[in-house]
């Protein structure tokens, strides 16, 4: 492979954004990380750099603090270099790889590839991050090079740890471009290249979502508890200590609720396109901006009261805080069980209501996914 990469743009700091230039700097790249100016200025802080770019600077420095560190040494901060759409868009003619990380809105999106058309050079790579919006709606009005280099590059959060890196060619994706990722990111980035179709949500949203959404319609069809559900769908069956709801408060509610929206709205044959509808209860928390760790609060919130703090979490029934129960059952109590084979079997055999929710939700994600195999 003859290209080489010594200089990336990410364009969007946002949550994945911040994190995806932060991966680019622990392996030793110059980053440049652009954003919009930031909104609500004074005339007179317009004329500030420093203001311009309060929004992207600060996005970053949340970025470095926040836990998982998504960056192996602080000092390595220092190979990103912040700006803004307006002012330094010119720095991506310098860079070999240009990122879009924005938000997923096609619109937006298209509009910000207008942008960067006037400054990339030639033969530059270009990719977008979007988790879900088919990756050749974007290319209208787009040059045939752009074309030719352009491709989804789908990273999953946090960037820095998720080993998963699926690519998405459009139908103009030159064949050297597919084939240069599929050899950079596992070289390089340490992730595991996966060949993507462009269909809706591509492959790990659409199997991911699906299973969120089936936790969402199940909770509510069989009375359950949000922290009761993250009880039976974390380390009990072998996934992450997040398990569903603390996952999706990470990950933020608006990315979740954009994908299943876009998902229902694409597949009006899907055997089980009712399950991507959004819960009421979900749209509420939407409204109110309660999307997870970006806005402080989402399916659990962090309160501190007499100098302590205590995790709260939410009662999708009355839609106010609570706090955490400690359940038990028998489905809970295979836990004990060191072996995850044996227990995973122990559970499909349980018939509590823990037991029975597993079960049904196991059998629909299984059952799904074999279906989207053709």
């Amino acid at each position: 492979m003859q290209r080489k990469i010594n200089k990336v743009a990410v364009l969007g700091s946002g949550v994945m954004g911040s994190r995806i230039a932060c991966h680019f700097a622990n392996i030793g790249l110059s980053v440049v990380l652009l954003d919009i100016v930031t909104p609500g200025l004074s005339d007179t802080d317009k004329l500030i750099t420093s203001q311009r770019n309060t929004m992207v600077n600060t996005a970053l420095l949340n970025a470095v603090k926040s836990s998982p560190a998504p960056i192996y040494k602080k000092e390595l901060v220092s190979n990103i270099t912040t700006g803004n759409f307006e002012d330094d868009m010119y720095h991506i003619t310098e860079c070999d790889w240009i990122i879009e990380v924005v938000i997923e809105n096609l619109e937006i999106k298209k509009g910000l590839f207008q942008q960067v058309e006037k400054f990339r050079t030639s033969g530059t790579l270009i990719s977008s991050n979007t988790s879900g919006i088919s990756i050749n709606s974007m290319l209208s009005e787009r040059s045939e090079d752009f074309c030719a280099h352009f491709c989804g590059t789908h990273f999953f959060n946090p960037p820095r740890y998720l080993k998963l890196f699926e690519i998405i060619p459009s139908l103009k994706t030159t064949q050297e471009v597919i084939a240069f990722y599929q050899y950079y990111a596992p070289l390089y980035l340490g992730k595991t290249a996966v060949l993507c179709k462009d269909t809706p949500a591509f492959i790990a949203n659409r199997v991911g979502v699906f299973s969120m959404m089936t936790v969402f319609h199940l909770m509510i069809e069989m009375n359950l508890e949000i922290d009761e559900i993250d009880a039976l769908t974390g380390t009990l069956i072998g996934r992450p200590k997040s398990a569903s709801f603390r996952t999706g408060d990470i990950v933020g509610l608006d990315t979740l609720v954009k994908v299943a929206h876009g998902v229902y709205e694409h597949v009006p044959t899907d055997e089980q396109r009712a399950y991507f509808a959004i819960p009421e209860f979900i749209e509420f928390m939407v409204s109110q901006k309660w999307l997870g760790d970006k806005t402080g609060q989402g399916f659990y919130k962090l309160e501190k009261k007499n100098g302590k703090k205590e995790i709260l979490v939410l009662d999708w029934k009355n839609k106010n805080y609570k706090a955490q129960q400690k359940y038990t059952s028998t489905t809970l109590s295979t836990k004990s069980i060191d072996s995850l084979n044996t227990r995973l079997k122990k559970i499909y055999h349980t018939n509590d209501i823990h037991g029975q929710f597993l079960k049904k939700l196991q059998l629909l994600i299984f059952a799904y996914v074999s279906h989207r195999i053709p």
